[in-house]
């Protein structure tokens, strides 16, 4: 067990704090890594040790660490109006204004906005809003949520139960009844000798289709997907894949939700991952980056057709019950609308696009290392496959924990990165520049080098 001086930040964090997706045994021994401050893509931990971010904390501090311009937004609006809801007719400026943004700058025609907290409150509300309407429109037995495996949605019990992650499903009682999972549409890892993108993109449309013929159509409500799979490990989809899936969504008469979480706000390049993969969704839940981290909020955008079932179901049941207290907070509104000001006045997506293939190309030249298997994706967003072989494109057996050694190694290093498995995503702040994009992949190749040392040690 690691010594703790007594009364430490991390001895008091052992006694009281339960971290989400922790080893807690572990922790209890070990402790926490404590930050305490951050700037640009870097942050410092207690002992003035500096990393460089390439996960952007949670995929979110899309803007670095530390903004005056949004510390001062968040002062004056706590000033003005420090909080008020939108229950029962209620509202403020600052949400208003908000909503106005989002709906202008939709990858394609919106209505509405509902306003939560976080990326997995969105989702669930989806979810919630998919039986709703279904309802409305007098199908209330298409009740089932399709999803993909390998998939994340959240960790409230509906959006989890529609990710398709069995380690967050395990002991908790789920996924619940009427949630099923179709491919994980991992190419390198799933395809068969000989097999092209497009064809294996063809064979994860028609898994879908069987699955939704095996259900009962009539049974399936929507499905729910992200343009590029984040926590199933920076996984970018094949090609004709989302054309070919699009089709089958449309066939059986399911809704589509896009859950732009982790894509939207420039991520992929555009202001939407549905606008690099022209998806064609009736909602879509965005976050992380709408208020680059700072606060917590997320918004649900749904379309005309959606929103009329709503207005039906609530002329007939005299309200719409549904709602979160802290939903449409005039802080977390307005610093998100300053946010995606400074996406515009600083062309966040011009920038992007410039980086972007830069970084694409340094992590390539990652592809011949002895551990990298594959390495893809677009915008800054990017997948690094870790194998046993590159030859047959076998896996390390999961208990050895490649990923987390990769991982430990770059931060002794001097770097954080977010690894899934034995999977190594990539999606540091957008404001990253092309000489840290190069300090990065240095930082990382010495991670992999250790590693191999060490495996084969």
């Amino acid at each position: 067990m690691t010594y703790l001086i007594p009364n430490s930040v991390q001895a008091r964090d052992i006694a009281s704090i339960v971290h989400p997706q922790t080893n807690l045994a572990s922790h209890i021994e070990q402790g926490p890594m404590v930050i305490g401050s951050g700037q640009g893509c870097y942050v410092t931990d207690d002992n003035g040790v500096r990393y460089l971010d390439t996960a952007a904390g949670l995929w979110c501090a899309s803007l670095g660490y530390a903004s005056e311009r949004l510390a001062k937004v968040a002062y004056e609006q706590m000033r003005k109006l420090g909080y008020y809801h939108l229950y029962r007719g209620a509202t403020h400026e600052a949400g208003v204004d908000l909503a106005e943004k989002l709906l202008s700058i939709a990858p394609l025609p919106m209505s509405k906005v509902l306003f939560q907290c976080s990326g997995s409150e969105a989702n669930d509300t989806a979810l919630k809003l998919v039986w709703y309407y279904h309802h409305a429109i007098g199908k209330p037995e298409k009740r089932k949520i399709i999803g993909r495996r390998m998939a994340y949605h959240g960790s409230t019990s509906a959006s989890i139960s529609a990710s398709g992650k069995p380690d967050m499903h395990a002991d908790f009682g789920l996924p619940f009844p009427g949630f099923l999972h179709s491919e994980y549409p991992h190419y390198y890892r799933h395809h068969s000798e000989g097999e092209s993108e497009e064809q294996f993109a063809t064979r994860m449309a028609d898994a879908l289709d069987t699955l939704i013929l095996r259900e009962g159509p009539e049974t399936c409500a929507a499905f729910i997907a992200e343009p590029v799979m984040g926590a199933g490990g920076g996984l970018t989809p094949p090609r004709t894949y989302w054309d070919k899936i699009q089709a089958v969504i449309r066939k059986h008469d399911m809704l589509f939700i896009a859950d732009e979480v982790i894509c939207g706000f420039g991520r992929t390049g555009n202001m939407w991952g549905s606008q690099t993969y022209d998806l064609k969704p009736d909602m879509i839940s965005c976050a992380k980056a709408l208020s680059a981290g700072m606060q917590p909020i997320s918004a649900l955008l749904v379309n005309q057709r959606v929103f009329e079932a709503m207005l039906d179901e609530s002329r007939k049941l005299g309200n719409f019950a549904h709602g979160f207290t802290y939903a449409g907070h005039p802080v977390t509104t307005a610093v998100a609308m300053e946010t995606l000001r400074i996406y515009e006045e600083t062309d966040m997506l011009g920038h992007v696009r410039r980086v972007g293939p830069y970084l694409q190309q340094k992590l390539a030249a990652l592809g011949e290392h002895p551990l990298v298997g594959e390495v893809r994706g677009v915008g800054l967003l990017t997948g690094i496959e870790l194998v046993a072989d590159k030859t047959t494109r076998s896996l390390f057996d999961p208990s050895r924990g490649v990923g987390a050694m990769v991982d430990r190694r770059a931060r002794s290093h001097g770097l954080i990165t977010r690894f899934v498995g034995d999977r190594i995503a990539f999606s540091p702040p957008l404001i990253i520049t092309e000489a840290e994009i190069d300090e990065a992949v240095a930082r990382t190749t010495r991670a992999l080098d250790d590693t191999l040392a060490e495996i084969g040690s």
